[in-house]
């Protein structure tokens, strides 16, 4: 891991959602710097700089995309964890699940996710919707600063 500033978190088990995903936010120049953790006890083991990123001095993410069903930590638990510790609860949290389950529609935003969206299953829409939340989360929306991890 470099220096570089991470821009992107993205929290997703699924490779070809991974590929799709900073392919459509690489096209539009949106994002340069991601990082990808594959199940959610990665995702939670960078952002809270442990285990194998215990040495992590780079800052937090500007956003993470996060899929509910994944590996070893389900996504609601990743996010309850994001939002209740002080050094990552102001990140952007966008949901980004194939669930269609409103139960975790409910859950996440009772646990704080800024946004939730359902992952189109066309191609073209897909990409689409990734160049939008890019645009928002990443050029548009203004967030404080987040406070780094001692």
């Amino acid at each position: 891991m470099t220096g570089r500033e991470i821009e992107l978190l993205l929290v997703e088990d699924n490779e070809n959602d991974v590929e799709l995903t900073v392919r459509a936010l690489r096209r539009e120049n949106l994002c340069n710097h991601i990082q990808v953790a594959r199940d959610g006890e990665e995702a939670l083991d960078f952002l809270l700089c442990r285990g194998s990123f215990a040495g992590r001095q780079n800052g937090h993410p500007r956003l993470i995309l996060l899929d509910l069903k994944l590996p070893k930590v389900d996504g609601l638990e990743v996010l309850r964890v994001i939002k209740s510790d002080p050094h990552t609860a102001s990140i952007p949290v966008v949901m980004l699940t194939s669930s269609t389950h409103e139960q975790d529609l409910v859950r996440s935003y009772q646990l704080g996710v800024n946004s939730y969206l359902r992952k189109p299953v066309d191609f073209d829409e897909f990409h689409v919707m990734v160049k939008q939340l890019g645009l928002y989360w990443l050029v548009v929306n203004r967030q404080p600063p987040v406070t780094e991890h001692s």
